[in-house]
């Protein structure tokens, strides 16, 4: 009775188990169409470039750029997010990057107006923690693309992303000592969102921290965002980092965030990413602003 029932069971539970089949191998095909586009946008060179400017908020003069790169729009990356993550937990992660690398480099010096070429403005690229610590990436290879381009490393600066993928924060700050004694610059992007953020500021002790764009929407009317703030550049003061604070979209933020003395600030109401490094503007000598002398609220990236 008890191997019947037992058998039974098991006929019972053979379509579940055959769905449970079904879904892995169905998730496997897109995890695979998803590599596939991923090596063409590669191989094909088809990420757009994009390059955001930074401005110092004392005088709307631009001190940098943050390069972007953008995928193509397709059904296996509808978003620049989905397409960041999948390549980020993949083993291509170190050949993504230093394609990112090159070509983000290379685009900033082909595309930099005549006018700006003799400006020491930073270059912001965006580079996963992971392969920074990978032993490939400090073979040189940068230092050589940067003598190609006759581009100083004082003038790179890293931005940090997925900081949930450093584990072991002492040894990741000496393999930035490492970078930084070659005059590269450290960038901790989205400070504020959470714990791994605080925690990355202690630790790996940026040059530069980037406060999040979700802190930065709509401050100028909310005390918990102001105190917030305020704590953050106290901290930040104190430890000799600069803050630029991201995703800048109204002329009230970035009155606030002017009283409130940050030094920089990017996003839309300054500048949107464009093809080539232009210099930013503030609102009121921009054409976004609107006819009654405030700026046009746009969604924002940074």
């Amino acid at each position: 009775m008890t191997k019947r029932k037992t058998w039974t069971q098991k006929l019972l539970a053979a379509p579940r188990y055959l769905q449970h089949i079904h879904g892995r191998l169905r998730n496997e095909m897109k995890e695979l169409g998803r590599l596939s586009a991923l090596l063409d946008i590669m191989e094909q060179g088809r990420l757009d470039t994009f390059f955001q400017p930074i401005l110092q908020l004392g005088n709307g003069r631009t001190m940098g750029h943050e390069v972007l790169n953008r995928p193509p729009h397709s059904a296996q990356f509808p978003t620049t997010e989905h397409f960041y993550e999948f390549a980020g937990r993949t083993d291509q992660m170190f050949r993504f990057e230093h394609y990112c690398r090159r070509i983000s480099l290379s685009q900033y010096i082909e595309r930099l107006p005549d006018a700006e070429s003799g400006t020491d403005r930073l270059v912001f690229i965006n580079v996963h923690p992971g392969v920074l610590n990978d032993s490939r990436h400090r073979s040189g290879e940068t230092l050589s693309l940067l003598q190609e381009l006759n581009l100083s490393p004082e003038r790179v600066v890293f931005e940090l992303t997925e900081r949930q993928a450093v584990q072991d924060y002492v040894g990741f700050e000496k393999v930035l000592s490492h970078y930084r004694e070659q005059g590269f610059r450290i960038a901790v992007d989205d400070a504020g969102s959470g714990y791994n953020s605080l925690k990355t500021l202690v630790y790996l002790k940026p040059e530069f921290i980037k406060l999040d764009k979700f802190l930065i929407r709509g401050i100028h009317s909310s005390r918990e965002q102001q105190e917030l703030l305020e704590l953050i550049s106290e901290y930040a003061t104190r430890s000799a980092t600069r803050v630029i604070a991201e995703g800048i979209e109204t002329e009230e933020e970035l009155l606030y965030l002017q009283m409130a003395g940050i030094e920089f600030g990017q996003g839309y109401a300054l500048g949107r990413p464009g093809y080539s490094p232009e210099p930013g503007a503030f609102p009121s000598d921009s054409p976004q602003v609107s006819a009654g002398g405030g700026c046009k609220h746009v969604s924002s990236d940074r």
